[in-house]
């Protein structure tokens, strides 16, 4: 592919330490996809306030992402920007807060994230009166799923759509949608969403089985692996740390040692951008070499780490892996 000057000028100008890093997990995710592998990509922290789907949607788009792992915050919060992003508020000076002026915040219904306040009437609530009644439709009718499949109906339904606010074609959950991308969202309970179906559940308006369990996902995302994973295998390129990248990348030893299944494959590719303290032991810190002993990576499975802060990394690679 040819490289367009984003491209160009990481190449040419990113040559040492965590700059250098990120120029060979970026080839190296490229070599992994030209060689007929899969990745896997995850979202944690709040990666979609921070407008990754401006890049990430057109990854998705080009098949350069086979699937996704992500916190419930971040499956909601790229879709409350599709419907909200007029209203939300940005605090450049944030870190000068009082705690009073963040108390204000709070009644003025405005959800800090770093920088950036979440509005949540025209947010959270616009998408729950549609969600709530799909939820409703689902269980009136037997049928489960999970929650990103109902996030998937809400959007491929059409409703929210006068209510776009930015152009869909930069939202990464549209792309997802439009593809039936396989995602997996562990610990999707503490998200917006999972609070209000709690809420629901708590009021019996709504049965907890209406809604799949993270076991369920860990199930269903056993049987994907194995339907994946040959020839070059699947790749792993996670964005932070968290539950977003340990819940997944468990499938993997889960299967070989406590399934005893011997012919399952390790990752094929490894990538973490993270600003994490390296540090044993610790999930989010650990160096790649640490996940070797857990049954994750092998010796030969290409490693890379990124000391570096996400929302700066991750767009880069991804320009460079969509020739900008």
């Amino acid at each position: 592919m040819n490289k367009g000057p984003v491209s160009q000028f990481i190449m040419h100008h990113y040559r040492h330490f965590n700059a250098a890093a990120l120029v060979d997990a970026a080839k190296g995710y490229e070599a992994h996809l030209d060689a007929g592998g899969k990745m896997m990509v995850t979202l944690a922290g709040a990666m979609s306030t921070g407008e990754l789907g401006v890049s990430l949607a057109e990854m998705i788009r080009q098949g350069k992402v086979d699937i996704i792992s992500c916190t419930g915050a971040n499956l909601e919060e790229d879709i409350m920007n599709l419907v909200a992003h007029n209203h939300y508020v940005r605090l450049p000076n944030y870190r000068d807060l009082t705690p009073k002026e963040e108390r204000d915040l709070l009644d003025k219904g405005l959800n800090r994230v770093t920088d950036t306040c979440i509005p949540e009437e025209e947010a959270f609530r616009k998408i729950q009166q549609h969600i709530e009644k799909i939820w409703k439709d689902a269980e009136a009718a037997g049928e489960r799923y999970f929650p990103h499949e109902y996030m998937y109906k809400l959007l491929l339904s059409g409703v929210m759509e006068a209510d776009y606010e930015i152009d869909p074609k930069d939202s990464w959950m549209m792309a997802a949608a439009e593809r039936n991308l396989p995602i997996v969202v562990p610990g999707w309970e503490d998200s917006t969403m999972g609070n209000i179906f709690a809420s629901y559940c708590i009021k019996q308006e709504l049965n907890a089985s209406t809604m799949k369990s993270g076991i369920e996902y860990m199930v269903w995302l056993s049987e994907w692996y194995r339907n994946n994973s040959g020839g070059k295998g699947v790749g792993f390129f996670q964005i932070g740390g968290g539950i977003a990248g340990d819940f997944p990348i468990c499938v993997v030893p889960m299967m070989y040692q406590d399934l005893e299944w011997e012919d399952v494959p390790f990752w094929g590719y490894f990538c973490q951008i993270s600003d994490s303290t390296t540090s044993y032991g610790s999930y989010s810190g650990a160096v790649p070499n640490e996940k070797i002993t857990w049954g994750k990576l092998d010796i030969d499975t290409p490693k890379y780490i990124i000391e570096s802060d996400a929302t700066i990394v991750a767009p880069l690679i991804f320009a460079y892996l969509l020739g900008w």
